[in-house]
């Protein structure tokens, strides 16, 4: 695995404010009802993906799908944020044109295959990329994430069966957050770790410290060389939590503030500012330049975005269909 250094802290740390910051202005525009729709923000869990994409190869073969709790991942990958913001604005610059919103960014130039709305519906849709890197062979991993509530749908076991027999190069992430929506992992099945799923296909599996990202980094390295050397799949349960409801409608009944604040004791970010300030890595002045970027980009993103025009009516023709193939419908509305 790739050194953690201190650039690889500073980036780390950068990067899951920028997601943090990012999910907390969409929050408020939502709340100014300039997000219509649902939306499921990533605070919390960010540990998972900085950690994954510290192994990953990107630009390359390695892709990533994931269900609706998707706006920050591709950010990660590479995807100008502006047009991530755009998109959940229902603006014409955004990933989608507009057309997808807050469940469904995409971007195949950046290897990030959304972003599905629903539950469970990404995972064999993730095997069948893995199937398709095995088949080509492109030498591509597939990263396949999904929460704890898809991990009851039946589609992961036929997705596990089949990666399995065939040896796919994929990795399955479940991020338990400890909910689904709000309905807590132990009243869902008679076991509370999903990891074991795994031993029931002979798949290589395990539990994860979801909020660390060296730990996380360290699982999806093995899982990844694993898929490569053509030794098929891997299961890991990345234990994390989620710091606000499970979508902004969400109430939060089913937990007490106490538990929200013990969990932000480990919060991924602090961790790292932590790492970063016992090691000097950075000054207090160096550390508060990256929050002012931070801040002035999360701004420009929503400007950029607020700005940006919604799209004209006839593209829900445009992105549709072929003029020529269909003949009858008219150039113009």
């Amino acid at each position: 695995m790739k050194e953690v250094t201190k650039e690889v802290y500073l980036k780390w740390y950068e990067d899951m404010l920028l997601w943090r910051k990012f999910e907390d202005k969409l929050a408020a525009l939502y709340i100014q009802q300039k997000v219509r729709g649902f939306l499921h923000l990533y605070n919390g869990q960010e540990a998972v993906l900085a950690g994954a994409l510290h192994v990953m190869n990107l630009g390359g073969k390695d892709k990533m799908i994931t269900a609706y709790r998707n706006h920050v991942q591709p950010i990660g990958m590479g995807v100008d944020p502006r047009k991530v913001m755009a998109e959940l604005l229902g603006k014409v610059t955004g990933t989608s044109k507009g057309m997808g919103g807050s469940m469904h960014i995409f971007s195949k130039e950046h290897g990030f295959y959304g972003g599905h709305g629903i539950v469970g519906a990404q995972i064999p849709v993730g095997a069948g990329m893995a199937f398709a890197d095995k088949y080509f062979e492109t030498g591509g991993v597939t990263l396949t994430y999904f929460g704890d509530g898809a991990a009851r749908q039946g589609s992961l076991h036929e997705a596990f069966n089949m990666a399995m027999l065939w040896k796919l190069p994929v990795v399955f992430i479940c991020e338990n957050n400890g909910y689904a929506m709000g309905t807590s992992v132990e009243r869902t099945a008679n076991h509370t770790d999903i990891w074991k799923l795994g031993l029931g296909y002979e798949m290589p599996c395990g539990p994860v410290d979801g909020m660390n990202p060296v730990k996380v980094a360290e699982a999806m390295h093995e899982a990844m060389e694993r898929a490569r050397r053509g030794d098929g799949p891997t299961f890991l349960e990345m234990k994390t939590y989620r710091y606000r409801g499970h979508s902004m409608s969400d109430a939060q009944l089913y937990r007490t503030k106490d538990e929200v604040e013990e969990y932000k004791k480990i919060d991924p970010i602090t961790q790292v500012l932590d790492i970063i300030k016992e090691k000097k890595y950075a000054t207090d002045a160096e550390i508060e330049a990256i929050d002012e970027r931070v801040k002035d980009l999360v701004e420009e993103c929503a400007t950029f975005a607020e700005e940006s025009p919604f799209p004209e009516a006839q593209q829900l023709y445009d992105v549709v269909y072929e003029q020529e193939n269909y003949p009858f419908i008219p150039h113009r509305l």
